[in-house]
């Protein structure tokens, strides 16, 4: 994508401080979001003052009530924000959230402000009642620090939804020349020869939930299991059934994609297509996050032969103390 310029109406969807969101306004566009997070970081915490932070504080809904955003577009990403909570909490866990958030706003002043994104409702009020006990000015400086989180991943939905609003309008645009075009190149991709074919069967990305960013800078290895007649499992012997071989590996860039992990093959047919076989891709979760829970992530899938000509996309949604993931294409 382009430079991006957004209007002073969008970054207050993002931080509702008014101070923050005209200089975000006021700067030049921004080339990438990681150009954005910057500017906003260094605005939140050297240029916005007290009121700033008070007042970007109350555009929030209380944890559990995302329907008391004061705009339609803040209340949606609060949903979304907070659908792991609200999904996982029942009736009286609502009920206490609700009473514990009157507590922290009458000792405070301000509504509870917690990245609620990936966390479940028990964790967010353990979270609540532990940050309880702090001081008026220690929790101060955390509730701003997790406005930031917040703002993070509300700038990252921002340009995601230029990109694809961008993709749309092209999409629209698009003529019957430039159509027949398309067809010819999706031709000459299958007659290419394997090397000039952009796409390899398995391919990942990280997301960091934690702070609503890719995470760049992980490394990933894809191996494959070879030799034993008995596929890998938890109870069985890896020195005695097989051994894993490696494909590739790479690093997680800026968007969170890892550099090509194999490469591609193809059938008879001319098709790309990967081995049937036990695949595992390993993530060096440690080095990213030396804090975190986990030193490393690794996720065991099989490809069977009805599906060698599929693609399988892996990606890892991570936060310092879970992670999950799915199978994309």
């Amino acid at each position: 994508m382009g430079s991006a310029r957004f209007e002073e109406k969008d970054f207050l969807a993002c931080c509702g401080s008014t101070k923050f969101a005209k200089e975000m306004a006021a700067l030049p566009p921004f080339s990438d979001l990681g150009e954005a997070v910057l500017a906003a970081r260094d605005i939140w915490f050297n240029k916005v003052d007290v009121a700033g932070w008070l007042e970007a504080f109350s555009a929030h809904p209380p944890i559990g009530q995302p329907h008391l955003s004061r705009t339609n577009n803040v209340t949606q990403w609060s949903r979304g924000e907070q659908s792991t909570a609200l999904a996982t909490a029942n009736t009286s866990t609502l009920q206490e959230l609700a009473n514990w958030n009157a507590q922290y706003r009458q000792k405070f002043g301000f509504v509870f402000l917690i990245c609620a994104a990936g966390r479940t409702s028990p964790e967010v009020l353990d979270e609540l009642k532990r940050r309880y006990t702090n001081r008026p000015i220690v929790e101060f400086e955390i509730a701003a620090q997790e406005q930031m989180k917040i703002t993070e991943l509300r700038l990252s939905k921002l340009f995601s939804e230029k990109a694809n609003a961008a993709a749309t309008s092209y999409q629209h645009h698009v003529t019957a020349t430039e159509k027949a075009g398309d067809r010819m190149s999706v031709v000459g991709f299958h007659l290419a020869p394997p090397a000039a074919r952009a796409r390899p069967p398995i391919t990942t990305h990280v997301l960091d939930i934690g702070r609503g960013c890719p995470a760049f800078g992980i490394d990933v290895r894809l191996e494959i299991w070879k030799g034993g007649q008995q596929p890998p499992s938890p109870s069985s012997d890896e020195d005695l059934a097989g051994s894993w071989m490696l494909l590739g590996s790479g690093t997680t860039d800026k968007d969170g994609r890892s550099s090509r992990l194999m490469s591609s093959r193809v059938d008879d047919d001319n098709n790309d297509a990967a081995d049937p076989g036990i695949y595992r891709i390993s993530f060096n979760t440690g080095k990213y996050n030396p804090t975190g829970f986990f030193p490393f992530v690794s996720i065991v899938f099989e490809i069977k032969e009805s599906q060698k000509l599929e693609h399988f996309h892996v990606p890892l949604l991570l936060s310092p103390f879970s992670f999950s993931t799915y199978r994309g294409s």
